[in-house]
């Protein structure tokens, strides 16, 4: 995929497609993140959660290389998988908070509504942002990376957040635990 990107950032300079160069930067920068953590903090990533990480923004920057306006359900994808990412960064964080401190707790029980919401409150700040640069865009002329396309547009991806955010919410519990587990522990060591 970090492959793929260098293709899309060169395509991005060759054709000029500033959306391609940029988005296809910044994540080529994210998807360097896994090899930071474990090199510098001494905490590798499980293989699955890269390429969790790596899928997400690989696929959002060959949308905005042209396929999210040629292939209507590429901004779906993207969304349900980015929020998918974002609900399970925001699961590790609680959960590593939840072990180390015995001030907060939050039960297991209520861990699913507590994601979903993050995961929504999360996407409609998105939105927004995307918003502010819309409004950049038509006061400058500049292009920029992110794009919102009306009301309808805004509305379906809140609603392909909710089911990016219901999944991990539904699931993030078994299969992320032990992140939450490393982190705390990396954390330990670190004080």
């Amino acid at each position: 995929m970090q492959v793929g990107l260098l293709v899309l950032i060169v395509y991005g300079v060759v054709d000029g497609h500033p959306k391609a160069i940029s988005n296809g930067t910044i994540s080529l920068g994210i998807t360097l993140l896994p090899a930071v953590l474990e090199r510098n903090y001494e905490f590798p990533l499980d293989p699955w959660l890269a390429m969790w990480i790596a899928s997400a923004v690989f696929l959002h920057s060959l949308g905005s290389a042209g396929l999210y306006g040629s292939i209507p359900w590429w901004d779906h994808l993207t969304h349900a998988l980015s929020a998918s990412l974002v609900a399970g960064v925001g699961y590790t964080a609680t959960r590593a908070v939840d072990l180390h401190s015995d001030d907060i707790t939050i039960p297991t029980r209520y861990a699913f509504a507590y994601l979903f919401v993050i995961v929504l409150a999360f996407g409609v700040i998105w939105e927004l942002f995307e918003f502010g640069l819309d409004v950049l865009t038509r006061a400058t002329g500049f292009p920029m990376p992110l794009a919102q396309h009306g009301l309808e547009d805004t509305v379906m991806d809140l609603v392909f957040n909710a089911i990016g955010a219901a999944l991990v919410a539904a699931f993030g519990q078994a299969h992320l635990r032990g992140t939450a587990e490393r982190l705390l522990d990396r954390y330990r060591t670190a004080d």
